[in-house]
């Protein structure tokens, strides 16, 4: 039993290119995760966490990607959708659901792409002093533009061979690193280093309690897996492509993200590795690599470029999404012809740009809030996929539908989405119990219901219209 999905059902010249390959959406989703949150921030969890319970909490953070990309990639396969996650919110939790999921997953990457472009401008201040960071920023934003919006497969080649960049700088950090562990590689005494990180303070220095606290860093370095769902809807062939590349993208994330950390938390102590603005530069610094600031000022670089590139691609699909179901004006679902939403691209360049102002003119108030609602988006959007699947596997079943007829299916069910609901919810209260943290709850839950307030206005008064149209039509057809 195969659902139809709504791209298949519309006219067929409002359609997406199908252009992504499979390389394409494997470096996507990889792109879209590999980035500061690794390179810059991941000291701070061995920092709160302790040593081993850094690694614990990426370990769990790599099941709970697993478990969330497993129910993304059952619903993917059978209705690849552009609207994707938002898309199946709709349909199985309710329209409500789905549009305060798109909103939330928008302004996330609203949020991230300001930001970037500012971090790379200030990137290229150490290389041309003299030169403006605004000038640096305004390049950037304008190739992370045309790159999205001339087509489909110019953004997705920019992205493959800009996330092989920071893919290849993971995988020499971790054979060095590892080399280094085992004596392979001379490194600069530093006293609390080594192996005996993991047991000098005790095995868990800062207790249980900042294992949970850091999953919300955790599953925001993750974060970027479920463009996968999105990029299903421009695949050549979903069938094939999303299977392999959630299977090979979840595989090598689990062995970049804990083997990351593991060098991380055994080469650099702890006191010191939340204080540390780069830890990569730190160990590549210690083994003796030459000129490893500009290195991984360059490999930075790239990163923050990456992730505005498919964070621009992700936030004009949800505007399209919005745009599709009838949330926004039609204009915003149009496509050029390349198939690129023109408009919804420029309407996400223009949040992103919003919110850099914001960082600017009202850092501890709208930007603060900003930041806070995105960062508690991303286990929200996860909890919306694990749900829609227990939906959806249940309405299939229930249409007559044989599970083994599924291209791909979660096997394990229902324990594998209650799984993912259980370690996403681990996330949510482990933020309560960090001053530092609590304040995402404080207006991501608010900005949450205002979304299902929004949207409940909006449709009596689509309703209202609709029934105006009805009586207006009835009316000249009886005179």
């Amino acid at each position: 039993m195969t659902i139809p999905t709504k791209n298949e059902q519309s006219d067929p010249a409002l359609n997406f290119k199908k252009e992504m390959q499979t390389r394409h959406i494997v470096m996507l989703a990889l792109g879209g995760v590999i980035g500061t949150g690794l390179f810059l921030t991941s000291g701070y969890t061995v920092n709160q966490a302790g040593p081993l319970g850094a690694v614990i909490a990426y370990i769990i953070g790599a099941v709970m990607v697993y478990l969330v990309m497993v129910c993304l990639g059952e619903l993917a396969v059978q209705m690849p959708e552009t609207g994707s996650f938002s898309s199946y919110a709709t349909r199985y939790l309710g329209p409500g659901t789905g549009y305060t999921v798109a909103w939330l997953y928008w302004l996330t990457w609203a949020v991230a792409i300001g930001s970037e472009f500012t971090a790379a401008g200030i990137l290229m201040v150490r290389w041309f002093p003299d030169t403006p960071v605004w000038i640096w920023s305004a390049f950037f934003a304008i190739a992370v533009f045309i790159s999205n919006v001339v087509s489909v497969r110019l953004f997705a080649e920019t992205e493959f061979w800009l996330s092989l960049i920071k893919v290849l700088t993971v995988i020499t950090f971790i054979v060095i690193g590892g080399g280094a562990i085992c004596g392979l590689f001379q490194v600069q005494h530093l006293q609390g280093a080594g192996l005996s990180n993991f047991t000098r303070e005790g095995l868990f220095p800062t207790g249980f309690l900042p294992i949970a606290m850091t999953l919300l860093a955790v599953s925001f370095a993750f974060s970027g897996t479920e463009l996968i769902g999105i990029a299903a809807g421009e695949a050549q062939d979903p069938q094939t492509s999303v299977p392999k590349a959630i299977r090979t993208t979840v595989v090598r994330l689990a062995l970049f993200f804990v083997g990351t950390i593991f060098v991380l938390a055994t080469l650099l102590p702890r006191e010191q590795a939340g204080l540390i603005e780069s830890p990569f530069v730190m160990v590549f610094e210690l083994i003796g690599i030459p000129y490893s600031a500009d290195i991984m000022n360059f490999v930075i670089l790239t990163a923050l470029i990456s992730a505005a590139n498919s964070g621009l691609y992700a936030a004009s699909r949800m505007l399209w999404t919005l745009s599709d179901q009838g949330h926004m004006p039609k204009r915003y679902a149009r496509l050029s012809r390349q198939g690129t939403p023109v408009n919804a691209i420029v309407l996400s360049m223009a949040g992103a740009v919003a919110s850099l102002l914001s960082s600017v003119f009202a850092p501890d108030t709208v930007y603060l809030a900003l930041v806070s609602i995105s960062g508690l988006a991303v286990v929200i959007v996860w909890m919306s996929i694990a749900a829609s699947q227990i939906a959806f596997r249940r309405q299939y079943v229930a249409n007559g539908g044989r599970v083994e007829d599924l291209h791909f299916r979660v096997r394990g069910y229902p324990w594998v989405p209650i799984g993912a609901l259980l370690c996403c919810l681990l996330a949510c209260i482990g933020i309560a119990f960090d001053p530092e943290q609590r304040v995402a709850l404080y207006f991501g839950l608010p900005f949450i219901a205002w979304c299902y307030f929004v949207y409940w206005i909006t449709r009596k008064k689509r309703e209202e219209r609709l029934a105006l149209a009805a009586t207006a039509h009835h009316s000249a057809g009886a005179a």
